[in-house]
């Protein structure tokens, strides 16, 4: 290990309080289960809180972190040399232009870890639990607007997320940055392609419904709350694609008030996400 041992870094003092959070489990779904390490990605994690959460989650393999020193006191930098140290991973007090070397977004803030890709369960997995409430990506290629995604999802209850293997954005950095820590709460699937799976949620007893600016049909017209639910969103430029969209048993809009033709997609999750869950506690 290079640099200063995790409790003997050249960092400022900083307090040494914990502040401990229980962690959100999806039982059914992260029981123990074969999973897939292929496909997505992750590997790479940036940004405090995503670190925090990559080792409070005790889901997968870290191998290293990297710490830039001369850093200003932080009780969450604090929180995860301890948590490292817990988990008998490796922190490496560095400099701050490797980190800046090394990392692959503008927002690194000064903390790099380094982990077992973000493991995959199969399709059947994720309609195997009780009352599932999936997100599916048709082609999602912005990564930001994925990591929002996944924000809101892990905040809604999604019990799933569907992403399609090709020609969509992988868990990348800045995927895992934005997302802050919801992809090491969340159970994925990565599938050949988005039309046949929505047709195996169909089968399942799933409402698959389709985000989409133009359709007549609002959101707020269906019943959500009583039958397992997937979310099914299209990519930035050309949104649901036209078997997507064909296969989804419905296809809504999110009324607006404003002059803008249409939500950021990852708003547009976020609104409906929630509306979901809503009404799947009443």
């Amino acid at each position: 290990m290079s640099g200063p041992r995790p409790g003997h870094s050249n960092r400022r003092a900083r307090p040494a309080s914990v502040n401990r959070r229980s962690v959100p489990a999806r039982d059914e779904v992260h029981r123990a289960r074969p999973v897939r390490a292929d496909g997505l990605g992750g590997e790479q994690v940036e940004g405090r809180h995503a670190i925090l959460e990559l080792l409070r989650g005790e889901r997968r393999p870290v191998q290293r972190v990297l710490i830039a020193d001369a850093q200003d006191p932080s009780p969450i930098l604090d929180e995860i040399e301890r948590e490292a140290r817990r988990h008998h991973v490796p922190v490496q007090v560095v400099s701050m232009a490797r980190v800046d070397r090394e990392a692959r977004t503008e927002g690194h803030q000064g903390v790099l870890a380094f982990a077992r890709p973000v493991p995959t369960v199969m399709l059947d997995e994720l309609l195997n639990v009780p009352n599932p409430f999936l997100l599916v990506g048709d082609g999602v290629t912005d990564p930001r607007n994925l990591g929002a995604m996944l924000r809101s999802a892990e905040g809604a209850g999604v019990t799933g997320v569907v992403l399609p293997r090709h020609r969509a954005s992988r868990l990348s950095p800045t995927v895992t940055k934005t997302a802050a820590g919801a992809i090491e709460y969340l159970t994925f699937c990565d599938v050949g392609g988005i039309p046949a799976a929505i047709d195996v949620m169909n089968r399942a007893g799933l409402i698959t419904v389709g985000l989409a600016g133009e359709s007549p049909t609002s959101l707020y017209d269906l019943d959500l709350g009583s039958a397992p639910v997937a979310l099914v969103v299209g990519g930035e430029e050309r949104g649901l694609s036209v078997l997507a969209r064909k296969r989804c048993a419905a296809v809504v809009a999110i009324p607006q008030a404003g002059r803008i033709s249409s939500l950021n997609a990852g708003v547009a999750v976020s609104i409906a996400a929630f509306e979901v869950a809503r009404q799947r506690r009443l």
